[in-house]
């Protein structure tokens, strides 16, 4: 029998932060019961516990949702109820089919999801138990972008305080949160400062740190330029700011530094262990991802993470809507409109326009197509989510024959194996050039 014949419970749950609402139908859709639950570890067990006492088996219960993922979610999963999750736009319209007048409330859209589920289960998507790896993945890809937006924050303070009393120091470099700058300014924190600062100092410092494109005469002679005049007591007040921001800086600096190897570690984990349940990714699609061009560390991490589910069932399509390379298509009669996809994951959406950026810049068949489009009048986001799009089927196409990796032509030399085979490199196993979908590549078999 299939999933649809042997589901004959369907059970809606608008989630809140403090109860629940839920509400079970019968395959007819007749209202059994309705309930609310806390949000506590016992008021998710005593959900669980009387949908049993309805339905007595666990998998011919349907249950539908708003969010796919959390304590709730979990909590459902694991008693081994079946859980679709729906977009809340998606469910707004299903509302609609119930009241006209757009009536709302907690008990409405638990009926509404619950009887969306029986009527029209293909808007829904079936949610599995996600790998703890890829857990454990968006975490650390999630807190990596967290922590790079509040150091270009804290920069962004950073600069405005010393333009209050210090503007000599922001010509020393433009990343203002590099550790080297904040040492040297914690040693010269003002012009006076600068002036009795010694050259071994600076020297020692930018040794200390490897950096290699500025002399120490030349940050002695930039810090000693004339400084401005300002009020007494300003350049004070602006240490005192500054000497706070810095402190955060290295906190930040810190734990953005251990972010990144972790998410090194974990994709190189996920790559050497093959999947062992729920929706994740094999162990050689982070090898096929990882050879592609314009995919770095941050791009791998957020497309293993946030991309898993699409990216696991090879749906092209998914992963195409997702990431926002889609485009809208509105056709009404003579009318045509043709407009960007805004309904998209944003973290997804920033990867992959990164990735084509990077790829236009690394690829030459990727340039070439960037060129083009920009050529017939397309902006520079419109020509890179054209280069997203010939980019996407390479991932799906790829990982499910799983046996290529992808090599741009400027990785390799002119005159060396195409193919290889993984099991002994040293034997070409014969020469060819993908180009379909605007990239050229040579590959070679895993």
């Amino acid at each position: 029998m299939t999933e649809e014949e042997t589901i004959s419970w369907f059970v809606g749950v608008d989630w809140g932060s403090e109860r629940h609402q839920v509400c079970l139908l019968d395959a007819r859709g007749t209202t059994v019961g309705e309930r609310e639950f806390p949000h506590s570890g016992e008021g998710l067990a005593e959900l669980g516990d009387w949908l049993l006492s309805m339905a007595s088996v666990a998998s011919t219960v349907a249950v539908a949702i708003e969010v796919p993922h959390g304590p709730v979610v979990d909590a459902l999963i694991d008693r081994g109820f079946v859980v679709y999750a729906i977009n809340p736009k998606q469910l707004d319209r299903l509302r609609d089919r119930f009241s006209v007048a757009g009536a709302k409330d907690d008990r409405r859209d638990a009926y509404v999801q619950a009887d969306g589920l029986r009527t029209d289960r293909r808007l829904f998507r079936r949610l599995q138990v996600a790998d703890p790896r890829l857990i454990e993945l968006r975490a650390w890809s999630r807190l990596a972008q967290e922590l790079r937006a509040e150091r270009v924050r804290l920069s962004n303070r950073v600069r405005h305080q010393l333009w209050r009393y210090y503007p000599q120091m922001l010509k020393l470099t433009d990343d203002l949160a590099a550790p080297w700058f904040l040492e040297l300014w914690a040693i010269a924190s003002t012009p006076a400062k600068a002036g009795r600062l010694r050259k071994s100092t600076v020297e020692r410092l930018l040794k200390q740190h490897r950096i290699r494109r500025m002399e120490a005469e030349t940050v002695l002679r930039i810090l000693r330029e004339p400084a401005i005049k300002v009020a007494e007591g300003v350049a004070e007040a602006a240490s005192i700011h500054m000497r706070s921001l810095v402190a955060r800086l290295r906190i930040v600096n810190r734990e953005l530094r251990e972010a990144e190897r972790k998410l090194d570690e974990v994709c190189t984990a996920i790559s050497e262990i093959e999947q062992t349940s729920g929706e994740g990714l094999q162990r050689r699609d982070v090898a096929i991802l990882r050879s592609m061009p314009g995919i770095g560390r941050i791009n791998l991490g957020t497309l293993l993470s946030e991309a898993s589910g699409p990216l696991s069932r090879r749906d092209y399509e998914g992963l195409r809507t997702l990431s926002g390379a889609a485009p809208v298509t509105k056709r009404s009669g003579k009318s045509l409109i043709v407009v960007r996809r805004y309904a998209a994951h944003v973290r997804l959406r920033d990867t992959v326009y990164h990735w084509a950026r990077v790829a236009t810049q690394r690829d030459p068949k990727c340039r070439t197509q960037y060129t083009a489009l920009r050529k017939r009048g397309h902006s520079h986001g419109r020509a890179l989510r054209g280069v997203a799009d010939r980019l996407l089927p390479w991932p799906v196409s790829f990982c499910s024959d799983r046996r290529y990796l992808i090599r741009p032509l400027a990785d390799l030399p002119h005159n060396g194996p195409i193919i290889q085979s993984a099991s002994n490199p040293r034997v070409a196993g014969g020469h060819g050039e993908v180009s379909s979908f605007g990239l050229s590549a040579r590959f070679f078999a895993l």
